[in-house]
């Protein structure tokens, strides 16, 4: 286990941010968790460690919205996310970090200029199989090294302004299904060790403490409101994971 107090310093608000993300409350905010972390560790032991905390935190998602999800979009982006999983785990030793950051920063930096310039609101646009197939096995792969699938499926989903509470049930079963597709692979690579898997059994405690904190702030704020603050948090995170991305190559 790991004992190191600038572990805990880091990763305590990590947790925290991912459970409020899974509550429903901007939930782009959870990509900051693995940098976050990664200040202290490698991102591939920090994804690791929070793997089997998000999977509780699914399972707290899934029970607090309790049926509240897309089922249409379900349907579509689900299997494709399945087949961005596989992509994931087979490129797993080919693409580093910087790739993957490099990708989702320029694709939610895009994403988000775009909405805020584009003159007008937008109608609302309808659940795509083409769209959403593309979308999600982009999110699935991205989930995989890094648990960066947010800023893709949000890319998809938030065009077609769901009801607030149907939005974040819709993406609670997503990761829930994509999380738990990654744990065979994760178990294969050898990111399951005993250091690993106890420090994961120390910080779960604060999986219920944030899912909680999310609902309650979701509960509280207005539709309009959410879809601002996901717009914000995917942009910010976009360009971090931008700099990081390109800071990563540089170096590299």
């Amino acid at each position: 286990m790991i004992t190191d107090p600038l572990f805990y310093l880091c990763a305590i608000p990590a947790v925290l941010l991912y459970g409020i993300a899974k509550g429903g409350f901007g939930g782009n905010i959870a990509i900051l968790s693995v940098p976050l972390m990664a200040l202290v560790m490698s991102p591939q032991q920090a994804a690791a460690i929070l793997l089997p905390i998000l999977i509780a935190m699914d399972m707290m998602a899934l029970r607090t919205f309790r049926g509240r999800w897309d089922r249409a979009n379900l349907r579509i982006i689900l299997p494709a996310s399945l087949v961005g999983v596989v992509l994931g785990g087979l490129m797993f030793r080919v693409l580093n970090d910087a790739h993957i950051q490099l990708m989702i920063g320029a694709i939610a930096l895009v994403f988000t200029l775009n909405i805020w310039l584009r003159r007008g609101e937008p109608a609302p646009r309808e659940a795509s199989r083409v769209r959403g197939s593309f979308w999600g096995m982009v999110a699935g792969f991205t989930s995989f090294g890094i648990h960066a699938g947010g800023p893709p499926i949000n890319v998809y989903l938030l065009p077609q302004k769901l009801d607030k509470t149907l939005l974040m049930g819709t993406i609670a079963v997503f990761f829930a299904v994509v999380n738990l597709a990654k744990l065979p692979a994760y178990i294969y690579l050898g990111q399951f060790d005993q250091t690993n898997l106890l420090t994961a059994l120390v910080l779960l405690p604060l999986a219920p403490i944030g899912v909680r904190m999310g609902f309650w702030l979701l509960q509280r704020s207005n539709e309009k409101l959410i879809y601002q603050l996901c717009y914000v948090f995917l942009f910010l995170t976009g360009g971090r994971l931008l700099y990081q991305g390109a800071t990563g190559l540089y170096h590299g």
